[in-house]
C-alpha cells in the first residue's frame, strides 16, 4: 500500500491540474476524456520527475507534519509534481488537438 498510495495521489492531483488547465484554455475545446487521461498520465510523470530531481530530499515525515499529520505519501513532490505534470501535459495535448483541427 505504501507504493501505490503516492501513485494514486499523483493521478488525482494530475487530473485536478489537467481540469484546471482545460477550463482555463477554452480554445482547445477538449472533451473530458482527453483532459482526464492526459492529466492522470502527466500527474504520474510529473510526480516521478520531481521526486527524481529532488532525490526525495524533502522528508516525507516533515511534510506530513506540516500538513497536519497526513500520510507520508501526501508530500510536496507528489502533490506539486502531480498537479504540475497533469497541467503541462494537458496543455500540450490541447495545443496538439487544436492544431489538428485546422
Amino acid at each position: 500500500m505504501e507504493t501505490i498510495l503516492p501513485i494514486i495521489v499523483q493521478i488525482v492531483t494530475g487530473i485536478i491540474g489537467g481540469q484546471a488547465v482545460g477550463a482555463a484554455i477554452k480554445q482547445a475545446a477538449m472533451s473530458q476524456l482527453p483532459k482526464i487521461l492526459s492529466g492522470a498520465i502527466g500527474g504520474v510523470a510529473g510526480g516521478l520527475l520531481l521526486n527524481a530531481i529532488t532525490g526525495g530530499s524533502i522528508d516525507p515525515a516533515a511534510a506530513a507534519d506540516a500538513v497536519g499529520g497526513l500520510a507520508g505519501s501526501l508530500n510536496i513532490e507528489n502533490i506539486v509534481g502531480g498537479a504540475g505534470g497533469g497541467a503541462i501535459l494537458t496543455a500540450i495535448v490541447g495545443a496538439v488537438m487544436k492544431s489538428m483541427k485546422k
